[in-house]
């Protein structure tokens, strides 16, 4: 046994695989070029959790890759920490061995930190702050587009999620058309003679007498969620080719196979026709089937097999999931974008978002692959989907419902620049051109248009009244800005008045963004959408981000963004909401610039998600609001008409001992609404003093906080342990003192 000099507070003997120490090899690697020194240095930290030792006393418990935060000795912890992330971030080191390791030890950094430092809040307080807000002069006018949603058909978020239809592959066209389908006895696919020309699979069920029972289960999304005393209505289309009437049986059956309701219907002819029958179930299951039986001797075709709750959004029929539309409209939107996102590229241009098979009869709208299914291998989604049940018009409508302006995005004619090369060539890309043309018209144009007629075919003969159109999602270099210019230019030909998105690409700053700028301005955008998915210290450190943007040149649409926290796996807990409050606080500050901005992603189903974190999470049967979307309500119930100027020591508060500030004005009601942000572990004393009051008098106001001392803390299903209260507040007749809680967000109204 040696001695060798290891990383921590004193040398440590070494056995067997660790007799030279692994900083060591890495240099003799570099001195000597010999790659056995560098796989023997990778040998020492992957043996970790592979051996016979399992001592977590001596971090050996699981492989590096593996572990999820610092246990055992203090020295070998120092090692693991400080002389394995020594030999993970040499760029020999990456290029042989693992890019990996640097963040799995960057995240036990971060659970470290923020466990050990960060978990509890200080006693006691800093000093007294003081914030000068002036009310005679406002600064800016906050369009009420500034808070808003962005919906793409990720996580299944659409088909299984806000789209009621509880049916998966419910028209047979999957590529596998029993995806979602269990059928049992003689069941076959057809497509002769179909129902629906676009949709043309559907099912022959045969009873030969033969058999006691034929027929076929639908699984739905990972289950169908019903409601005791609830009222399900299915509809099918039907024929028996020899024209004899047959029964069927329509039946529920729970998550133990149990057989809990059945209805019987009668149908004939050797035509398609439809049929309707509702259930109300006996019972609640998350995880329910539906079940369709041929009772008669003899031949039935069936298409579009489709289960519905009759209690959807608003009542309509091919509806929104009640709790999860009511979700949207309480955060009060201003802006709507829809319906992507990358799944408005596609993954080849055959498969972008075309916004003309989403609209007319929805029996007879196309399915498309989504863009997500199979994105990220390690969560792969063969039986993604979209049926396009939730289209354009539906989109449209759900703005309207929401009070808040409906912004589209169109392919630009370049598939996800991330999965694919294909471009349409520039001498081919009027058809796309003209689809942009041609939504604008489906939106605004009168019913004797080609497509505002389509519109009111479907039930809305008024003009929905869109005023902004997105071109292309997140694409970059060249090849994009020559495609947006095509388009730009006609837009303005034939709408001068509708406003157009334009992208900075998929980065907050880089060589794409740098790029895209000053291309946006040359061209003539009137926005540019920019997104940023960071760890919280990036939206702490950028409160300051636009205060001092180009006032003349195109606007900024935050379209996506969301703050990742790798420490805990991205969740959606209260650290990231916070560093989100405070990031919008210079939002608000600079509402002159910046004109709309959407959280990303809006919905995530907890059994069948691809990306994290989300607004909304949901099963089939709940749903579950996380802190991150009570900052984005507590923004846009409090979005005021006009900015005021809140400062501290002759500066705008953007992190000074951790505090973050907007003030706005709501000229409806006159009242002032201040935002607070105190991301530090102690109470923070502050005075604001309101100038240009003149005669008016402050006399009360309210106060809507969240506050938790736990980063970590995170709402779930079963428990929201993080909402928001509200608690009267007393006022100086100019000023207002406040005891700002540790790690707080804060909305006061004051009148």
């Amino acid at each position: 046994m040696i001695r060798i000099p290891l990383y921590g507070s004193h040398d440590e003997p070494e056995t067997s695989a660790q007799r030279v120490g692994a900083g060591a090899l890495v240099r003799l690697y570099a001195a000597t070029g010999d790659k056995k020194y560098l796989d023997q240095a990778k040998s020492f930290l992957d043996v970790r959790g592979t051996t016979a030792c399992k001592d977590s006393y001596l971090q050996s418990h699981k492989p590096v890759l593996e572990q999820e935060e610092a246990v055992g000795h203090a020295v070998r912890t120092g090692y693991m920490y400080s002389g394995m992330a020594d030999v993970s971030a040499s760029k020999d080191f990456i290029i042989f061995a693992n890019c990996f390791y640097i963040t799995i030890i960057f995240d036990i950094y971060m659970k470290q930190l923020i466990t050990t430092f960060l978990l509890s809040c200080a006693i006691g307080a800093q000093a007294q702050h003081v914030m000068t807000v002036d009310v005679s002069r406002p600064t800016a006018k906050i369009q009420p587009t500034m808070y808003g949603i962005f919906f793409e058909d990720i996580n299944f978020g659409a088909d299984g999620g806000l789209y009621a239809e509880l049916v998966k592959n419910r028209s047979f066209e999957f590529p596998q058309p029993f995806v979602g389908w269990m059928p049992f006895g003689n069941v076959t696919v057809q497509d002769a003679e179909p129902c629906f020309d676009r949709n043309p699979h559907y099912v022959r069920i045969v009873n030969d007498g033969r058999l006691l029972r034929a027929g076929l289960d639908n699984e739905g999304f990972r289950g169908i969620g019903l409601k005791q005393g609830e009222e399900y209505r299915f509809t099918a289309y039907t024929r028996t080719p020899d024209a004899r009437p047959m029964k069927l049986s329509v039946e529920l059956v729970n998550s133990n196979g149990e057989n809990l309701l059945k209805k019987e219907i009668e149908i004939s002819g050797n035509s398609w026709q439809k049929q309707t029958v509702v259930l109300q179930s006996p019972f609640t299951d998350a995880h329910s089937r539906l079940r369709v039986v041929l009772l008669s001797e003899g031949t039935v075709d069936m298409d579009h097999i489709s289960l519905f709750p009759v209690n959807t959004w608003k009542k309509r029929e091919n509806g929104l999931r009640a709790d999860l539309a009511q979700a949207l409209y309480d955060l009060n939107p201003g802006v709507f974008r829809f319906p992507g996102g990358c799944i408005i590229e596609g993954n080849s241009l055959a498969t972008r978002y075309q916004w003309k098979n989403s609209v007319g009869p929805v029996e007879n709208r196309p399915l498309n692959e989504n863009r997500w299914n199979y994105t990220f291998k390690h969560k792969a989604f063969p039986d993604y989907f979209q049926s396009l049940g939730l289209g354009y018009y539906e989109y449209f409508l759900l703005s309207e419902d929401l009070g808040a302006e409906p912004l589209p995005v169109l392919s630009c004619g370049l598939s996800c620049q991330y999965e694919s090369n294909e471009v349409v060539p520039l001498d081919e890309l009027a058809p796309y051109v003209q689809d942009a043309l041609d939504l604008i018209e489906f939106a605004n144009g009168p019913v004797t248009s080609k497509w505002g007629k389509v519109r009111a075919d479907m039930g809305h003969p008024e003009p929905f009244g869109m005023k902004m159109i997105g071109i292309g999602n997140e694409q970059w270099d060249k090849v994009y800005t020559e495609r947006l210019e095509v388009f730009t230019k006609a837009i303005r030909a034939k709408h001068p008045d509708i406003q157009i998105v334009g992208s900075s690409g998929p980065s907050a700053d880089g060589d794409k963004f740098d790029y895209l700028w000053p291309e946006m301005k040359r061209i003539g955008v009137d926005l540019v959408d920019e997104h940023y998915y960071m760890a919280p210290d990036w939206f702490f450190a950028n409160a300051a981000r636009y205060d001092n943007y180009d006032r003349k040149g195109p606007k900024v649409f935050a379209g996506e963004y969301a703050s990742h926290d790798h420490s805990t796996g991205k969740a959606n807990n209260f650290l990231a909401a916070l560093s989100e409050a405070a990031f919008m606080t210079g939002l608000e500050r600079n509402a002159d610039v910046v004109r709309l901005a959407t959280y990303a992603p809006l919905f995530a189903h907890v059994d069948a998600w691809q990306w994290n974190p989300d607004l909304i999470w949901f099963d089939n049967l709940r749903m579950m609001r996380t802190p991150n979307y009570y900052v984005q309500q507590m923004y846009g119930m409090n979005a005021g008409t006009d900015v005021l100027s809140l400062q501290m020591d002759g500066k705008p508060v953007t992190g000074q001992d951790s505090l973050y500030a907007s003030a706005v004005l709501d000229a409806p009601t006159g009242e002032i609404i201040l935002k607070l942000v105190n991301a530090g572990s102690r109470q923070a004393k502050v005075q604001v003093d309101f100038d240009g009051l003149k005669k008016r008098r402050l006399i009360g106001g309210s106060c809507t906080y969240l506050q938790n001392c736990d980063w970590r803390t995170v709402n779930t299903l079963e428990q929201e342990a993080l909402v928001p209260r509200i608690r009267p507040v007393q006022v100086g007749e100019h000023s207002l003192d406040l005891e700002l809680q540790p790690r707080s967000f804060s909305v006061y109204r004051l009148h």
